[in-house]
């Protein structure tokens, strides 16, 4: 695969073996906590594609594939849930130290321009930010820490952000599983997980280009 085998959905599930579903429903958890840069909406869709296709790795006793499909849908809705409740806490005590100018790897990761382009996302949209940032990759960690830095109310901030999970995680998860028997997607599945990595940026990528070109329209000051 094109991706590095960190961001490579397939290896990091096969990898794991046995501990596939918890080590996605780990990392779902420290991506929708503090750290963007891993592979959300394609892990889902993976996951959902393994149970569709009866993967070892990814299998309870006897439970039957729609059943397990429950199981590992609940599991990573909570997975999701958790994470955004430290990003909440990251937001409310220690963003002003994350986010402070540094450089390198984490500086270009944790800047003061992803912090305050989910700022605006936040304020434009209200609460909803919480459900319709889901499907915004580094959007995704950030609003949670937003909504808490703004001082949301912890009960408004559980119920959007609940609403949201289901939405993501069980979501994409559901479409990773009736698409992930379809033989074109199954045997080209690392196409098919590098197209959804991409298609999840697009959002990221016309926002840069509208605030590019309203740049370029702006008079300039004399």
């Amino acid at each position: 695969m094109l991706l590095p085998d960190w961001l490579d959905p397939e290896y990091l599930l096969t990898s794991l073996g046995n501990w596939a579903l918890w080590g996605a429903a780990l990392i779902i958890f420290v991506e929708c906590a503090i750290f963007p840069v891993l592979p959300g909406d394609s892990l889902l869709f993976a996951v959902g594609m393994f149970v569709a296709n009866d993967a070892a790795i990814i299998h309870f006793g006897d439970l039957d594939k729609p059943s397990t499909l429950g199981v590992a849908m609940l599991v990573l809705v909570v997975a999701a849930v958790l994470g955004n409740v430290v990003g909440y806490w990251v937001g409310k005590t220690i963003s002003p130290w994350l986010f402070k100018p540094r450089s390198g790897f984490f500086g270009k990761v944790f800047s003061t321009r992803h912090l305050t382009q989910t700022h605006v996302f936040f304020e434009k949209y209200g609460a909803k930010a919480l459900v319709l940032g889901r499907f915004i990759p580094f959007v995704r960690t950030f609003v949670t820490m937003v909504a808490g830095a703004a001082g949301m109310s912890f009960r408004t901030f559980i119920t959007w952000t609940g609403i949201g999970a289901v939405v993501w995680a069980a979501g994409v998860t559901l479409l990773g599983y009736f698409l992930g028997t379809i033989p074109f997607i199954k045997n080209n599945i690392d196409a098919v997980l590098i197209a959804i990595v991409l298609i999840s940026v697009l959002p990221m990528a016309f926002e840069f280009l509208n605030e590019r070109r309203k740049s370029k329209r702006a008079p300039v000051a004399e």
